[in-house]
């Protein structure tokens, strides 16, 4: 394996209250693509995969004789902009009963937004979130027994770690003051300027699901003894989640470098994104127990110790944060790639070559959540230090998409 370089900063990182996280190349099994500086500091940021099985604990439906495959090409329409103004935002969850909250990096508070009048009221601040390069209020995720608790998920960096807290979300309060205390459910994730990962998402077995970073620390990828450079499986209270591939352990799967997007399709597989160094930046079927190569695989290897990725990208043409499965695919939001990739799926692979749409339009594209059907909705992220804000930004979309 050669030396690895150290990946091109996009923009320049300055340390402040609003810190800075910051065509298709060749075809690797139909799909190419790269480093991840959508988040690069700098370091950079920011398998061919087998059946994947059905996460521990879930009650997958029966599998079909054969998978239902996408058309080669899809569409993609912006039916409106939903909400503008939106300061760094980074994490959204869409509310059962309408509405989407969503997460500010910078400024470590939570809105909801009407997504029919674009009307922000703002929750309140999370406690303790300490915002510098690409570290800040992250990801944002809804209990699964939501209706009758009211808990909302926030993962973010503290002065000394990244963690994950929940808290009570009373509507009935004045605005400002409709958080609750938050309860700690999990610490000790490494921090660093970079590589903070972020993602959090409750899977279809009610587990939560916690992409993370190494935080610059290339050693902690592989060492399963870390919960940096892994994607974790919990139960909502903390806890190493039953049927997890190491005993006693967090650890769902490791040798990431930076995860930065979850999302399971129709049969409940799991798939993640990830920021690389260099050259490849991934999306990647997760296997429990997977090891998907970092530091010593970036992109395809024939190493079989490690799992390739299902499509890799270039880091101009990704850099990808968030992703969502819809209408047979997987979308993923790119950050320096400023663009909104389709990746068509039967089962665990890739069926035709991505397609990208929306390149340059809208800027940096941070997050993308499934809003039932064929549409989605799109979060951008021109305010975050990286990007060039234009009148507007940041703005969440709905997208329909086919």
């Amino acid at each position: 394996m050669t030396g690895r370089r150290t990946c091109p900063v996009e923009g320049t990182l300055i340390v402040r209250r609003r810190a800075v996280p910051a065509v298709l190349a060749a075809a690797v099994l139909l799909l190419t693509a790269g480093c991840s500086s959508g988040e690069t500091g700098p370091s950079g940021q920011d398998d061919s995969a087998s059946p994947s099985r059905t996460a521990p604990g879930s009650s997958a439906p029966p599998r079909q004789a054969a998978e239902e495959t996408p058309p080669a090409q899809g569409s993609v329409e912006v039916v409106r902009t939903v909400a503008e103004g939106l300061d760094s935002p980074w994490g959204l969850a869409p509310l059962p009963g309408g509405g989407l909250l969503v997460a500010s990096r910078d400024d470590g508070t939570i809105v909801r937004v009407d997504e029919k009048t674009g009307k922000k009221t703002e929750l309140g601040e999370v406690p303790g979130v300490s915002a510098a390069g690409e570290g800040g209020l992250l990801g944002i995720a809804l209990s699964p027994d939501y209706a009758s608790d009211r808990m909302v998920y926030a993962y973010f960096t503290s002065a000394s770690d990244n963690r994950i807290v929940r808290m009570i979300y009373d509507g009935r309060k004045p605005a400002g003051e409709q958080l609750g205390a938050p309860d700690t459910v999990f610490k000790g994730i490494p921090k660093g300027f970079i590589h903070n990962g972020g993602r959090i998402a409750f899977g279809p077995d009610k587990m939560l699901y916690v992409g993370t970073g190494e935080s610059g620390d290339t050693g902690l990828s592989q060492d399963k003894d870390s919960v940096g450079g892994k994607i974790l499986r919990l139960t909502p209270e903390g806890e190493p989640a039953p049927g997890n591939p190491f005993p006693d352990s967090p650890v769902y799967s490791y040798g990431h470098r930076n995860v930065q997007g979850l999302a399971w399709d129709g049969k409940q597989r799991l798939f993640a994104s990830e920021f690389g160094q260099d050259t490849w930046d991934e999306l990647n079927a997760i296997e429990p127990g997977g090891n998907y190569g970092w530091p010593e695989a970036e992109g395809r290897s024939g190493d079989k110790r490690f799992r390739n990725p299902v499509g890799q990208w270039t880091t101009a043409e990704a850099s990808p944060s968030g992703i969502a499965h819809a209408e047979g695919s997987i979308w993923m939001a790119g950050l320096r790639g400023k663009r909104l990739w389709r990746i068509p799926l039967n089962g665990t692979a890739a069926s035709a070559k991505p397609q990208a749409f929306l390149e340059g339009e809208y800027g940096r594209l941070r997050t993308v959540v499934a809003a039932g059907g064929d549409r989605l909705w799109l979060v951008t992220s021109n305010t975050d230090g990286r990007g060039s804000p234009k009148g507007g930004d940041d703005r969440i979309l709905e997208l329909r998409v086919t």
